[in-house]
């Protein structure tokens, strides 16, 4: 077999690719193919194959490295990639990961993953090493550990409310078993900390990771600065030029250290210009539109219109906006044209309207909404001051006592370790049933992927609620009929047999295989 036979996917077709090549390689044959006018196999044979007909790591770091200081270009480190897994991180630390919006994450489910075995002994949960004070370590181990307990003690008794609610009947046993298991997972997960260790696989580009590990090592969290520490060494062995200026004082160092000084002063001007007035608020999980364009729905038919015609944007905007609505929505649902299922998305001209939205939500619900990387995302510490969800499973099941004595302790913990260690470090203790405020900023085109996926009925009645709550606010709130209409695959109904009836799809794939 010849160099090229190894190397690309077929010899002589204008389109093909390549493969057997270190990332480095990678990322340097494209940066030299922009700058040349040779095809790219001649420029593999002439410039990037090995004596020996193979390109070693060592020769691949050096190529890249020529490339990269010769063009000075950060778009060069986007020409390759690499998959790290991080174990046994809590999930403080797993929002913190995934905060970047050019990365792909999957991340243990606590709908599918029960947390009720231990680990030498231990439940699965992080001690942050900013405790040091063994009698506080204590106390703050003793409110985690009720509360796994207590999480582990109701998932039978759960089970056995749904079973009753839910009977089998002619459901297949596999499907059936593990709809009732997931649901009972999600009731009880409220009382899962934010310590709660998970696992988390990433892929990314050279210089999303560069990104990520100086955000990790800017961090006030030692979980999140030891994390960074350890990507960086094992991303050193695996793709060391992507991440080589990191250690650089004047690159990576500067960066670190600009990060940190400008967290600081957010904080500051925030205590300057925040006051305590406003007081948290209990009752139900809330969703509110601060935020939304007037005139969106002629924008976005506007952008539609632009690029079939030869007339200006702005003239387009004003013919749009002087339509009656009826006429409006009837041209806007034209455009969208007839979509099959929710993964038929209207256009780009979607994007040239955006909406900003407010929620205080347990944690649980934040943590798959926050999954969504397009938008514009943000959130306040987590704390207990807005008080806790708890589902009516719970009650079902008898269950509410133990339910309240857990997070109890568990807010317990959270107010003496700010008292000791600062907020920061106090969120840890807080289990998710609790609510954290947050906002998102979405373009209509992004916010018709979260709300008809986030409201289908296999969903979380948390997150199904609040996305549901969305797309009634686009309605009423901004005025966006039209736009709402558009998003014919929200599910506003209550979605009691959603898990079963995906459950069953699933089985019957299963057995056709």
């Amino acid at each position: 077999m010849s160099d090229k036979d190894h190397v690309f996917t077929n010899p002589d077709a204008d389109v093909f690719g390549f493969r057997n090549l270190p990332e480095a390689v990678k990322g340097a044959l494209f940066a030299r193919y922009s700058r040349s006018p040779r095809p790219l196999r001649d420029l593999y044979e002439a410039e990037f194959a090995g004596a020996d007909g193979r390109t070693g790591d060592e020769r691949a770091d050096a190529l890249y490295r020529r490339v990269l200081d010769e063009y000075g270009d950060d778009s060069v480190a986007q020409l390759g990639s690499a998959h790290v897994a991080v174990e046994g991180a809590s999930n403080v630390l797993t929002k913190i990961l995934e905060r970047g919006r050019l990365m792909s994450y999957l991340e243990q489910s606590t709908r599918y993953i029960p947390y009720t075995e231990r680990v030498e002994g231990r439940w699965r949960y992080l001690t942050p090493p900013e405790i040091t004070d063994s009698d506080e370590r204590t106390r703050y181990e003793a409110a985690m550990d009720r509360c796994f307990e207590v999480y582990a003690g109701l998932i039978p008794r759960v089970e056995g409310v749904l079973r009753r609610r839910m009977p089998q009947e002619d459901t297949p046993d596999g499907a059936y078993r593990r709809t009732v298991r997931a649901k009972a997972l999600d009731a009880v997960r409220g009382l899962l900390p934010a310590a709660t260790r998970s696992n988390l696989g990433i892929h990314g580009s050279g210089q999303a990771f560069e990104a990520l590990v100086m955000r990790l090592q800017a961090h006030p969290l030692a979980e999140a600065r030891t994390t960074g520490d350890r990507m960086l060494s094992e991303l050193e062995s695996m793709v060391p030029a992507f991440v080589r200026r990191t250690r650089l004082p004047e690159r990576g160092g500067a960066w670190i250290e600009y990060l940190a000084e400008r967290r600081d002063r957010e904080a500051a001007v925030a205590a300057m210009l925040a006051d305590d007035t406003e007081q948290a608020q209990g009752g139900d999980n809330r969703v509110d539109l601060i935020d939304w364009d007037p005139g969106g729905e002629a924008r976005v038919l506007a952008a539609a219109m632009m690029p079939h015609c030869d007339v200006g944007t702005e003239t387009l905007r004003q013919r749009a906006a002087v339509l009656r609505a009826d006429d409006r929505r009837r041209l806007l649902l034209e455009v969208t044209g007839n979509r099959g299922n929710r993964r038929h998305r209207p256009g780009r001209a979607f994007e040239q309207t955006a909406y900003t939205f407010e929620v205080v939500a347990d944690y649980g619900a934040f943590r798959d909404l926050q999954r969504h990387r397009m938008l514009s995302m943000d959130w306040q510490e987590l704390t207990p001051a807005h008080g806790a969800t708890r589902p009516m499973l719970i009650d079902e099941c008898g269950g509410q006592d133990e339910w309240g004595e857990a997070i109890g302790g568990a807010a317990e913990a959270h107010a003496r370790l700010k008292l000791r260690w600062g907020s920061t470090i106090a969120q840890y203790a807080v289990p998710m049933a609790f609510r954290i405020r947050f906002t998102m900023t979405m373009n209509a085109r992004e916010v018709m992927h979260v709300i008809e996926l986030r409201t289908q009925p296999a969903g979380h009645p948390s997150y199904r609620r609040i996305c549901q709550q969305m797309h009634t606010l686009i309605r009423t709130k901004a005025g966006h009929g039209a736009i709402a209409d558009a998003m014919a695959f929200a599910d506003h109904g209550s979605g009691a047999a959603g898990r079963l009836k995906a459950e069953e799809r699933s089985e019957a794939r299963r057995t056709a295989s």
